[in-house]
């Protein structure tokens, strides 16, 4: 059986900056607000009319980690897009990517994880590589928040956390079990699924509906968010999952070289940090950069790592995530 190792990261963001003080013309916030409940100071927001969409922009990185694998897109057998905000309802996006990228026939396979999507991606990856089923997969985490959020007041406590962009990996067959993905650890807690949502419009709440019912105080089509809940169980699954995957590979927290966690809220962030008592070395963040990226924030985060010279090969990596569903998981890696 093998592992799985990542050899070529990639990342892509629109041009267009959107400070804390851009989004305070447009609501009753403030820098000092934003920054002091989520650690943001600016994101990249999508301007209208270009031609960045979730799958164009997870094309550009994975052009970017394909050429670092020094592969070329043929040589990829299997994609796997990770995204709550799909170019269309329907395809999905990864086949949309498999034609930019001139792919003529692989399996193309979209993750609808949120948060958790990058790793949720990672580990199923991982599985096809070990089983021996495919050699070279392509991970993406790619986002369009900004079409979708309700920049007044009223929805404030959500649309000054987001941002887009897209990060990519590949991932190979390594036959060095000391190395690579060492495991990955999954968990949903559906009772809590509608804590982090966006009702509509979906198949319960189609458009036609939406239009007919002319109601200027239906907030379904916006992101919904109990901030004080999502916090709260975040803290402690991001911990078990985190210990899981120590326990399971006999690392101690002074063992990680690396930490990449999912670029939720820098407070969750930094709670993290605090339990596992990890150094500032031993933690990247750029929340403060991109806001949340859902499931492109840790491959963002990877990607700038890496570029960074900050994970080295031979590094234990601990990669971990929360999000909508509730869901949750860690990655952990020698690089």
């Amino acid at each position: 059986m093998y592992n799985s190792r990542i050899i070529g990261m990639g990342k892509y963001l629109p041009d267009n900056v959107v400070t804390n003080d851009d989004l305070a013309k447009l609501m009753d916030t403030s820098d000092e607000w934003i920054t002091e409940r989520t650690g943001i100071k600016e994101r990249r927001h999508i301007v209208k009319g270009s031609d960045d969409t979730p799958a164009t922009m997870g094309h550009k990185a994975a052009l970017i980690a394909l050429e670092r694998a020094g592969l070329q897109p043929k040589d990829i057998d299997l994609i796997l897009f990770a995204t709550l905000s799909p170019d269309y309802y329907f395809p999905g996006s990864g086949v949309l990517v498999q034609k930019l990228l001139g792919i003529p026939a692989c399996p193309a396979m979209d993750i609808r994880m949120q948060c958790s999507g990058f790793i949720y991606g990672i580990s199923t990856a991982d599985q096809f590589i070990k089983t021996g089923m495919y050699k070279n997969v392509l991970v993406i985490g790619s986002e369009n928040h900004s079409g979708g959020l309700d920049f007044t007041t009223r929805g404030r406590g959500v649309s000054v956390i987001f941002g887009d962009g897209a990060g990519a990996a590949v991932l190979t067959r390594e036959e060095d079990n000391t190395r690579g993905i060492l495991s990955t650890h999954l968990y949903s807690e559906g009772e809590h699924a509608e804590e982090l949502s966006l009702i509509g419009p979906s198949t319960q709440r189609w458009v036609p509906e939406i239009i007919a019912a002319n109601d200027p105080d239906d907030i379904s089509y916006y992101p919904y968010m109990n901030g004080q809940t999502v916090f709260k169980h975040a803290v402690v699954r991001f911990s078990e999952v985190i210990n899981e995957g120590l326990q399971k590979n006999n690392w101690e927290a002074a063992d990680i070289d690396l930490f990449v966690p999912h670029q939720a809220n820098l407070r969750i962030a930094q709670f993290i940090q605090k339990k596992f008592r990890l150094g500032d070395d031993q933690v990247y963040n750029n929340i403060m950069r991109y806001g949340n990226t859902t499931a492109a924030s840790i491959p963002i985060a990877l990607t700038e790592a890496w570029e960074e010279g900050k994970v080295k090969e031979g590094d234990k990596v601990v990669l971990a995530a929360f999000g909508s569903g509730f869901t949750w998981g860690s990655a952990l890696m020698v690089w």
